[in-house]
């Protein structure tokens, strides 16, 4: 993994779109099944939109029916960061990349085999690059 990436709100906000900044640095959610990358089913990686991190394989994608493009599997040991996540009256695990910290989502214990596990990731968080690129 690369060096951490430190930028002002300025600069990430010259980088991104008013989206990409609400989500990914101001740990905002996009509405549930409006992302480009829900029903997405292309072979290929998906990276951070902020710093093009790696973070999934989409032969880790599946879908959980909830809205929001999910993976069971991060594609690189380290590349997502956990955080206690206790907003809005729940308790959660929010995921972040680890490279630039932009918030992706949340993980949850409920995703299928062989990890059991659900990163629910909002699409604008995530650039995709087709396996044939």
């Amino acid at each position: 993994m690369s060096a951490k990436i430190f930028k002002t709100p300025q600069q990430w906000r010259e980088q991104l779109t008013v989206e990409q900044y609400r989500i990914t640095r101001e740990a905002g959610t996009e509405r549930p099944f409006s992302g480009e990358h829900y029903f997405h089913n292309r072979l290929g990686r998906y990276h951070c939109i902020c710093c093009n991190a790696l973070l999934f394989e989409s032969t880790t994608k599946f879908d959980a029916g909830c809205g929001w493009p999910s993976f069971w599997e991060e594609a690189v040991p380290g590349s997502i960061v956990r955080i206690r996540d206790s907003s809005h009256g729940m308790i959660r695990t929010e995921v972040r990349c680890a490279q630039c910290d932009a918030h992706l989502g949340h993980v949850f214990d409920d995703g299928p085999p062989p990890t059991g596990e659900r990163y629910c990731i909002n699409s604008v968080a995530l650039h995709f690059v087709p396996q044939d690129s």
